[in-house]
């Protein structure tokens, strides 16, 4: 049962996430809402397939230790995650499930076995990437439109965007092959430590039947699209055209494929809205909607704290409840 939250939890991600893969295609007309969601859980599913588990195993053993997790602490993580993850779905705040599902799973273990539980280098990378990611967004957002900008400084506006309108197709993939390796494996390591935790394996691994599940169930979320924040990301933030769009979604693929090579668990939210930002910043400082921003950055801010707290609540009373 707690498996099955977890996959539900994996759902509300891709249904929550849907933004971050589709909301530039949308907002540049290149695809219909409901082409863009098939088009961006296509690749989330076939992200399983050749990007490894570093994330995963990052995400089960390097966050809390080991042996202080048990199926109440994983199920109280849970509920902590998927709290937050509604109440900024229905604000139509881009926040991140990955920061949410860390923030879970630290603040039930804490209330079971203390501060020491925690394993300060696996949290201190992905606290330093809560900045980082943004900023290395930004940053080739800002570059990429930059460099296409001065290609195209001759062409007529018509051409640009016909060309790419194509483009995105492949740039919206490449985003969605990212988001998926990324987004996926943060439940199959929460998956994986519940069963070595629980005695149903001898050594922590994720097995290949949690990969392909965990990659359905975040396709499957991504397929039902979270509309809300898809008019946040894709039309609050800038005013995206199909080059910025291309832009935007190729320098967030850059940066979720290059953390996940190397394990680290970074929030494909924080890293796809740094890239939108740095697009439109190429035309000038005043067409980002700082204000818009800066709710987003306070609703990053707030997400692992306030899961740790909704999480340790809901740990004590799972423990109530099962009298243990």
């Amino acid at each position: 049962m707690i498996i099955l939250v977890a996959l539900v939890f994996d759902f509300l991600n891709g249904f929550h996430d849907a933004a971050n893969s589709v909301a530039t295609v949308v907002s540049t007309r290149t695809l219909s809402p409901n082409l863009a969601v098939a088009w961006a859980a296509a690749f989330n599913f076939l992200a399983a397939f050749g990007f490894g588990v570093k994330v995963a195993t990052t995400l089960g053993k390097g966050v809390v230790q080991p042996g202080v997790v048990d199926r109440w602490v994983v199920l109280g993580g849970l509920a902590g995650a998927i709290a937050w993850n509604l109440a900024t779905w229905w604000l139509g705040l881009p926040v991140s499930s990955s920061h949410a599902l860390i923030g879970g799973l630290a603040g039930a273990a804490v209330v079971k076995g203390g501060w020491s539980v925690l394993i300060p280098a696996g949290l201190g990378k992905i606290l330093l990437f809560i900045v980082v990611s943004p900023f290395l967004g930004l940053v080739l957002g800002f570059g990429m439109m930059s460099l296409l900008l001065r290609l195209h400084q001759d062409s007529l506006p018509s051409v640009v965007d016909r060309r790419f309108r194509r483009l995105q197709l492949v740039s919206a993939a490449f985003y969605s092959l990212g988001h998926g390796t990324n987004d996926a494996q943060k439940t199959m390591g929460i998956i994986s430590i519940l069963l070595f935790s629980a005695g149903y394996m001898p050594t922590f691994r994720v097995p290949i039947w949690v990969i392909l599940t965990c990659h359905a169930a975040i396709a499957a979320g991504t397929l039902a699209g979270g509309w809300r924040i898809v008019k946040t990301m894709g039309m609050k933030i800038t005013k995206l055209r199909p080059i910025g769009g291309f832009s935007a979604e190729t320098a967030g693929a850059i940066t979720l494929l290059g953390t996940a090579f190397f394990g680290i668990p970074v929030s494909t939210t924080h890293t796809i809205t740094g890239a939108i930002m740095g697009v439109g910043a190429t035309h000038r400082l005043s067409a980002v909607r700082w204000g818009v921003a800066r709710q987003i950055v306070w609703a990053w801010v707030l997400t692992i704290p306030i899961s740790a707290a909704i999480a340790a609540g809901s740990y004590l009373l799972i423990r109530i409840v099962v009298g243990r």
